[in-house]
């Protein structure tokens, strides 16, 4: 019986670890987005800091990144930067790449 609760617990111990890793591979993948897109809206020093603040702060509003890519999306719409839907999905995916790998390696 010992050993299914070792089972259980290596499981569960594997779960954490695997969202904890996943929580912060979105966050510096938020952080990256934030200031790419802060230098496509001409923002730099503390002003593109800050905003890659917001982004990441816009990742709480709900579940999923539908809400940082809502912001993105308004902000660059607001200052006529020429990106489509697409182009913003796919750099998310690529940075989120980027995020995973640079975790793996620390």
């Amino acid at each position: 019986m010992a050993s299914m609760k070792d089972r259980e617990d290596a499981f569960e111990n594997k779960f954490v670890h695997d969202e904890n890793l996943k929580f912060k591979a979105m966050a510096r993948r938020n952080k990256m987005l934030g200031l790419w897109a802060a230098e496509k809206l001409g923002k730099t020093g503390d002003e593109a800091e800050a905003y890659a603040r917001e982004v990441v702060n816009s990742d709480f509003e709900e579940a999923g990144d539908h809400d940082v890519f809502r912001k993105v999306r308004k902000d660059f719409d607001a200052a006529g930067v020429d990106q489509s839907d697409h182009q913003l999905r796919r750099t998310m995916d690529e940075l989120l790449n980027q995020a995973i790998e640079q975790i793996k390696s620390e």
